[in-house]
């Protein structure tokens, strides 16, 4: 059988979750987010608080098909992310992306089933460059890969999701500590999944 083409996904086909200061989609088709400040989204562990206020643009799902979204974005400041969310409800839910935490560039995901879970690790050489993000439901789990322009896909994380659970997923940036960020959104499609994990 063979693959399907990559399908993009109309940035108006999605519904935000919380509203950004302001979206515009530019002369490029490109989709230029500016995040409200004090925007995040974490649920409880360590910190205590619930934060459900990112701004995530979301549309169904289809199970068959991977998502992927592609973003340029200056992250300078303390929690400045953007990346990708797949949402099932308000206590399940993933986001994965770039985060600027602890004066360095962070490539991680943070899983949530009632608690947020958070992993990381530094990927200085990513910063002002075109950087791409797919997420691949796989039996019993979704399948987090990122790179940056042409490089080799990462594995970021495999991470236990309801395989009968409905999800939506798309674009994602919120900035905790700082207003001013804006997150250049370059696509957004429906590609073939990860046919296995290694």
């Amino acid at each position: 059988m063979e693959n399907e083409a990559p399908i993009d996904i109309p940035w108006k086909s999605g519904a935000w979750t919380t509203l950004p200061a302001a979206a515009e989609e530019d002369t490029e088709g490109r989709l230029v987010v500016h995040a409200a400040e004090g925007s995040d989204a974490w649920r409880h562990t360590c910190y205590g608080f619930v934060h459900d206020d990112a701004h995530a643009l979301l549309e169904a799902w289809d199970p068959g098909r991977a998502v992927e979204v592609s973003f340029v974005a200056a992250l300078d400041a303390q929690f400045d992310q953007a990346g990708l969310v797949i949402r099932a409800d308000a206590e399940r839910w993933i986001k994965t992306g770039l985060e600027f935490a602890d004066g360095a560039m962070q490539l991680g995901a943070v899983v949530t089933d009632g608690k947020s879970d958070w992993s990381t690790a530094p990927v200085p050489e990513w910063a002002g460059r075109e950087v791409t993000i797919r997420a691949t439901r796989m039996r019993d789990a979704v399948i987090v890969r990122a790179r940056v322009e042409d490089e080799p896909w990462r594995l970021v994380r495999l991470a236990p999701f309801d395989p009968d659970a409905a999800a939506k997923a798309g674009p994602y940036c919120c900035a905790p500590s700082r207003a001013g960020l804006a997150v250049t959104f370059t696509a957004w499609r429906h590609t073939e999944p990860d046919a296995e994990l290694h």
